[in-house]
């Protein structure tokens, strides 16, 4: 007669209760296993959050074409027709630094002529009024867009708008505000930019100094930059003072170290996990030959195969899930201390524990079906005699 599955359950906790040892080292093997696979796959997510959180700061990850007194504002179309999957391309002259003064104020500030793809290059979002627009490069106008950084120094709680300027003793109206990010690891400081043909006009300058290359995809960004090294070294093969780079080269190679540690973390975590489901199979083979007896008992009293293999199933799952909920609550728990500790992007996700449970009961029930089937096939007089 087969039993309920509220009596197989009943049963089975019984079980449980009258091997505490065996129950409790099952339950640390499970628990070490799911805890280090818990913990790689969260070390996984906080580097791949604190990644996010570095690009975030920054301007949108870009190519920068270098090259002394060598660019020229049509080698903005000369590289976006042979280079695929960009998403903007935008040239730029630098204008030096110095005070930028309303009024009776003055803050610390950098010029920089550029065209009006200057700001889907950078990504940047504009906070107030508009960007250089087409018909300011066209027309040499004093057009200027700050930073906030710049607007806070200079306007404080006043609407910058329509404002004048000076810099360098030259006057600009400030059309619009954009946020302020740093292009890498560095100070911020104010930011001043207007048209690059009016740059020109002001100074003299005909070459550019530099060109931005914003690709569609991150994952190209390097591959990109290799090619655009060709493309320059082709443009202008007779000079010597030429420079590709990228602004998130030191966050791309710290984005492979944590990936290569974790990808170690993981098999760290398998293997561990393989420990403990070894564990599992040695205790149930241990339980099988201690319980001999009882098995005969039950299968000659009515008990089906089913039934006895079941039981021990069940104790299996029952230990893996207990296990595996103390290790994902510890890592958790953890996890939380060491992110408010080093100020670390950490939100727990239910998909990873989830996942973590999963492989501890996949293992608990791998690790027993073989001691539970070689119990169901106990032959029940030698098994009752074996007592």
């Amino acid at each position: 007669m087969s039993l309920s599955p509220l009596d197989l359950v009943w049963l089975t906790l019984n079980s449980l209760r009258s091997n505490p040892l065996r129950s409790t080292l099952t339950t640390v093997g499970v628990f070490m296993g799911v805890a280090a696979v818990s913990a790689t796959l969260q070390v996984g997510e906080i580097s791949r959050a604190t990644i996010a959180r570095r690009l975030e700061e920054r301007t949108a990850p870009a190519i920068t074409v270098w090259a002394w007194n060598a660019l020229q504002a049509d080698d903005v179309t000369f590289f976006h027709q042979r280079l695929p999957n960009l998403q903007a391309v935008s040239a730029e002259n630098w204008g030096g630094g110095g005070a930028a003064i309303f009024l009776d104020r003055s803050a610390e500030s950098y010029t920089i002529g550029v065209t009006p793809e200057w700001i889907d290059t950078t990504g940047l979002r504009i906070v107030q009024g508009r960007f250089i627009t087409e018909t300011d490069y066209t027309h040499y106008r004093t057009s200027a867009v700050i930073d906030q950084f710049l607007a806070s120094q200079l306007f404080r709680e006043e609407n910058p708008l329509g404002q004048r300027i000076y810099f360098s003793n030259r006057p600009y109206t400030v059309v619009g505000v954009i946020e302020s990010k740093l292009a890498s690891e560095e100070e911020p400081t104010g930011q001043l930019l207007i048209p690059l043909t009016t740059l020109s006009a002001l100074t003299g300058r005909r070459n550019v100094s530099g060109i931005t290359l914003r690709p569609a995809y991150l994952e190209e960004l390097r591959s990109l930059q290799s090619q655009a090294e060709d493309l320059l070294k082709q443009r202008y093969p007779d000079v010597r003072y030429a420079h590709v780079y990228n602004n998130v080269d030191d966050v791309l190679e710290q984005q492979q170290t944590l990936e290569l540690a974790s990808q170690g973390l993981l098999v760290v975590g398998a293997i561990a996990l393989l420990i403990g489901g070894v564990g599992i199979a040695n205790i149930s083979i241990a339980a099988v030959m201690e319980r001999t007896p009882e098995i005969g008992l039950r299968l000659a009293i009515g008990a089906t195969q089913s039934d006895v293999m079941l039981q021990f199933i069940l104790e299996a799952v029952l230990l893996s899930l207990i296990g595996g909920t103390m290790a994902i609550g510890s890592v958790h728990g953890l996890a939380v201390l060491i992110a408010q500790r080093f100020d670390l992007p950490y939100q727990f996700e239910s998909r990873i524990a989830a996942l973590s449970l999963s492989s501890a009961i996949f293992v608990g029930v791998g690790a027993s079906f073989f001691p539970a089937l070689q119990a169901s096939q106990l032959d029940p007089v030698k098994a009752l005699r074996s007592q």
